[in-house]
């Protein structure tokens, strides 16, 4: 069987990379399609694929300033021609979906989100234009975008969502029902740790969606420590607008990181995710969320009210409104129960996120969707 895996690009190892290297693990005989490609940038078990990309390529320094090229995407997508694969499997959060193929090739669609700036966060991402030239393109390439994102669903044969939010999303937007698989986390390489050194954790990406701001304004005001790891192009502002006790470092190796998780007090997660890595991470490392009580927070998040009606061990906190108020709340309910909240059970909590689970979960999955095309072929 010839398999195809598309991803929208690869350029570094976050959530959607970790994800499609599971696919990779898989796999391992696949052709990989992408449309940039940062050589080294991705593990080794993505690297050692057959990677082809598409003609953004070749345009110098595409692959870091690939936001600029968004309206080309869903040509360029297009122009890989994948009629020969009996099976494609696509990892999509932006166009990945909309790869071409005859009706004879079975597409499944994994959906880390409909693309998030064209859609649910679309009114996030606009307001964050700093000039009338940028709010102005973006208002003129959206609605061809949300055009070609409905139409190209239609090529999809059966659907994957990364979350009960994303499959209502898929419904909503596509009109199409999907399976939920959640992300495969590396839980088993996270110690839970009963220890911190008064800090709070953010480990993210720095652009508007992730709402540092409400953290960064919520800590600068509460005085309380606040330690950001990650990079992105709203560094600068964010910087401006910090006190003293906000705390900010680059993207670190993944050891940096679990040491961070388990040397931090609890892990602030203030923004909309569709599911959400990082707070499965922090929990594997027996550590609370702090989360915005929306999205993937409320499917992994058991938060401190509903231990009296589930009588599960809580492992966070979550807030209802994306405020100062609401988070500064949420944090002294947290410090005044915190001896509420146990590591061990919050690390076992974490661990029916592993990728071990996804692996037996995603290919039972694959296979009998395969299954059922091929039937429904001979029909």
């Amino acid at each position: 069987m010839k398999i195809a895996l598309v991803h929208d690009w690869l350029t570094g190892m976050r959530g959607g990379e970790r994800v499609f290297q599971n696919l990779c693990e898989i796999f391992p005989n696949a052709d990989v399609f992408t449309l940039f490609h940062t050589p080294g940038s991705v593990s080794p078990n993505i690297e050692k694929l057959n990677i082809k990309t598409s003609f953004l390529q070749k345009i110098p320094y595409a692959n870091k300033a690939y936001r600029y090229f968004l309206p080309l995407f869903p040509f360029a997508i297009e122009q890989f021609d994948l009629s020969d694969y009996d099976l494609i499997v696509s990892s999509s959060h932006c166009v990945a979906k909309g790869v071409q193929h005859s009706n004879r090739t079975c597409h499944i669609a994994y959906i880390h989100t409909p693309m998030r700036y064209a859609w649910e966060l679309y009114d996030t991402y606009l307001s964050a234009q700093k000039n009338w030239l940028s709010r102005t393109g973006m208002k003129l390439c959206i609605p061809p975008l949300r055009r070609w994102d409905i139409e190209s669903s239609k090529s999809v044969n059966y659907w994957i969502a990364n979350s009960l939010h994303i499959s209502d999303q898929i419904k909503k937007i596509y009109k199409k029902e999907s399976q939920v698989v959640y992300p495969p986390v590396e839980v088993d390489k996270i110690t839970p740790s009963n220890n911190h050194q008064g800090f709070y954790l953010m480990v993210t990406a720095l652009v508007p969606y992730k709402r540092l701001d409400l953290a960064i304004q919520t800590f600068t005001e509460l005085k309380k420590p606040l330690v950001i790891i990650g990079s992105g192009p709203d560094e600068a502002l964010l910087k401006k607008m910090a006190g003293p006790t906000i705390q900010f470092k680059s993207w670190q190796p993944d050891e940096v990181v679990w040491k961070h998780y388990q040397d931090c007090r609890a892990l602030i997660f203030p923004g909309l995710e569709d599911f959400g890595i990082v707070p499965v991470e922090a929990m594997a490392a027996g550590k609370a969320v702090i989360a915005y009580q929306a999205g993937g927070a409320i499917e992994t998040v058991i938060s401190l009210e509903d231990k009296t009606s589930s009588g599960q061990w809580p492992t966070g906190v979550l807030f209802p409104n994306q405020s100062i108020s609401s988070l500064s709340n949420a944090i002294k309910v947290f410090e005044d129960n915190e001896s509420s909240f146990n590591h061990n059970e919050i690390g076992k909590h974490a661990q029916r996120f592993s990728s071990s689970v996804f692996q037996v979960c995603i290919k039972k999955i694959i296979h009998q969707c395969y299954e059922d095309f091929k039937r429904d072929q001979k029909c």
